[in-house]
């Protein structure tokens, strides 16, 4: 397996368990997860798990600005890969 495709299995496992925790923590009234770091983790590569993390979740799924930006934050992504700005021909 290549090193690319661990990096994306991994992140995408985090950042679907980060968009849970902060779903967790914003049903017991604590400290959460900036929108920031969110995006952040989804740019980075978890587009997918932030995408199934929102669903699965229910979690920012009423804030347009935060579908916004997770919606352009994919297609960037869409357009790197093929453009092949991002290198995936590790495929």
């Amino acid at each position: 397996m290549s090193s690319v495709l661990i990096y994306l299995i991994f992140i995408n496992c985090i950042t679907f368990l980060i968009f849970g925790l902060d779903k967790w923590l914003a049903q017991q009234n604590k400290w959460r997860i900036s929108e920031q770091k969110l995006l952040g983790f989804c740019f980075a590569g978890g587009i997918l798990g932030g995408i199934l993390g929102m669903l699965v979740f229910r979690h920012k799924t009423q804030k347009t600005s935060f579908k916004f930006a997770i919606g352009a934050i994919l297609i960037l992504q869409i357009i790197a890969l093929y453009f092949k700005v991002i290198p995936f021909n590790y495929f």
